[in-house]
């Protein structure tokens, strides 16, 4: 993942963490994130 799109990801998870739509897991099960770029 380059710079950029780690940032943004950082950027799009402290958004919804702080709308309470996500919420911090200490599952052992995950899924990969997949960033897919808009047509602007």
């Amino acid at each position: 993942m380059s710079p950029v799109e780690l940032r943004e990801l950082k950027s799009q998870l402290e958004e919804l963490l702080m709308k309470h739509f996500i919420r911090p897991s200490v599952s052992p099960w995950g899924a990969p994130v997949l960033l897919v770029k808009k047509k602007d």
